[in-house]
């Protein structure tokens, strides 16, 4: 029966409870301290507000806080326990105990949703509540059903996963519910006039705005330390020296790969350095246009028509690489020219990526650019320059630290970007061996690290093998890129910021 009740009592069940029990408590609060006070709010220490506040903080932090670490740590100590119990002889050859846990928890899932189905139609007619035996005798051929299909070993381990996981989602509730009921409970028994209720308050939101602000630095220590985890594993197995100088990229499942860097990386830096060759110029210029010349009626109308183009999905800008940039490109210049005979290139799927980088230069260029001080436009002027040699010497070197960060952003989207080299660039690695002719050819296709970690991740694929663990080690590299970039914008940042400050 209580297996029965954590059932049907869903996540978002309990955080509606407990969002009830705060509301409760918040007007309970209230009401308790203007009681102590005799209906005097000038006696209180604190307006009744937060006295209110205090008994709905006391009810929400703690259970909220514990809810979000079980519902983290829950399944990483129930994969722990099952994937003990499943025996050596349950891994066919080909597979790992990684694979057999996937098979463990569709099985479990598959449990779980004949058991609700089962319970559905039990409580449809008092008649199918007389029959329970003969669901229970239904449930039980699933179970053989399901045998058939997944070794006895793992359905074994299924059947044990499913247990665990509802009993510890009935500790879950039952723990969390307790919380806030305590905390609500003992909140409201200190409530009385002199209370320093503001002060608690503040304090608690003090907290909380120092843990939100830590959430990001956490997250990315935890992408990095994942990465570094499975990166170690790749190089345990592939040599670090021919994936970091290798000039061929050429996986296989069946042990005889190549998987050499530099291709990936040099595809990466081409196409980037392309789109931002586009992106830069159109994007800056546009910005100064719209922040300096344009009137208010143009840039009412310019600026959001520049910045739809970011909202545009790149699946869409990738199908018009594909279909219009570059059968042109092909047409009217790599064919004419003798440089190549195909639509996917580095320049097809960079001069989109730059398209749609142009919104990323332009507004955050525009915002630093009339984030510069008047005053210093109009002591140019009045020293008798120009208004282009006011904007060229003056307005673009103050705001230079803002344009560096915001071509940086715009790099570090190009770099991250995967469906339009996809469509537009081909999935082939460069050739490094084939010329610095074909390097440098901008129509020659080639592909980028983003693409090639997807591609090594998608299918049914042995997260042991250093085909798959290779897809950790490109994305730690890409991260690497991106630091240095930010190191790089930090010194440019403070070098002109001691110019003008």
């Amino acid at each position: 029966m209580l297996i029965r009740l954590a059932d049907l009592m869903p996540l978002i069940w309990i955080l509606t409870l407990i969002l009830a029990l705060a509301a409760v408590g918040y007007f309970a609060g209230k009401a308790r301290a203007l009681a102590s006070s005799g209906g005097k709010i000038r006696d209180l220490h604190s307006l009744p507000s937060y006295y209110g506040t205090n008994v709905a903080l006391s009810s929400l932090v703690p259970s909220l806080a514990v809810l979000a670490v079980w519902v983290l740590v829950q399944p990483i100590l129930l994969e722990s326990q099952v994937v003990k119990l499943i025996p050596d002889s349950a891994i066919a050859e080909g597979s790992t105990r990684d694979l057999v846990m996937s098979d463990v928890r569709r099985v479990a899932d598959g449990l779980d949703m004949a058991v609700s189905n089962s319970l559905l139609s039990l409580e449809e007619s008092e008649e199918m509540r007389a029959e329970s035996t003969d669901v229970r005798k239904q449930l039980g051929d699933l179970g053989v059903a399901l045998g058939a299909k997944v070794s006895p070993e793992v359905l074994a381990a299924a059947q044990e996963y499913r247990i665990m996981r509802k009993t510890g989602s009935l500790w879950m509730m039952m723990i969390v519910l307790a919380l806030a009921l305590v905390g609500a409970f003992y909140s409201y028994s200190r409530t009385h006039k002199d209370f320093r209720a503001r002060n608690v308050v503040e304090r608690v939101i003090l907290a909380l705005l120092i843990g939100a602000a830590s959430i990001a630095i956490l997250t990315t220590l935890g992408i990095v330390f994942s990465m570094l985890f499975e990166t170690r594993n790749f190089f345990s197995q592939f040599p670090a020296a021919d994936f970091f100088f290798g000039t061929v990229w050429s996986p296989d499942f069946r042990g005889d790969s190549e998987l050499g860097l530099l291709p990936l990386l040099w595809g990466t830096l081409f196409i980037s350095m392309v789109a931002l060759l586009v992106a830069v110029p159109i994007g800056l210029f546009a910005a100064i246009y719209l922040s300096e010349y344009a009137g208010p009626k143009m840039r009412a109308v310019a600026k959001p028509m520049i910045e739809i183009l970011a909202g545009i999905p790149t699946i869409v800008y990738g199908l018009f690489a594909l279909i219009t940039v570059g059968p042109m490109l092909r047409d009217h210049f790599a064919q004419p020219l003798g440089l190549g005979e195909s639509g996917s290139s580095v320049m097809t799927a960079g001069l989109v990526m730059g398209v749609m980088l142009i919104p990323f230069v332009s507004s955050l260029s525009d915002d630093i650019i009339n984030a510069v001080p008047q005053a210093m436009r109009d002591g140019s002027l009045g020293l008798g320059a120009t208004h282009s040699e006011t904007i060229r010497q003056v307005v673009v070197p103050a705001a230079l630290p803002g344009i560096v960060g915001a071509i940086l952003l715009a790099a570090s989207r190009a770099i991250g970007e995967t469906m339009i080299v996809v469509l537009g660039a081909g999935a082939a690695a460069a050739q490094m061996h084939s010329g610095l002719g074909a390097l440098v050819n901008p129509f020659e296709a080639m592909t980028t690290i983003t693409v090639k970690i997807v591609s090594q991740l998608t299918g049914d694929t042995d997260f042991a093998a250093p085909e798959t663990l290779v897809a950790f080690a490109l994305g730690l590299t890409l991260f690497c890129i991106t630091l240095g970039l930010n190191i790089i914008a930090l010194v440019i940042v403070r070098k002109y910021r001691e110019q003008y400050e």
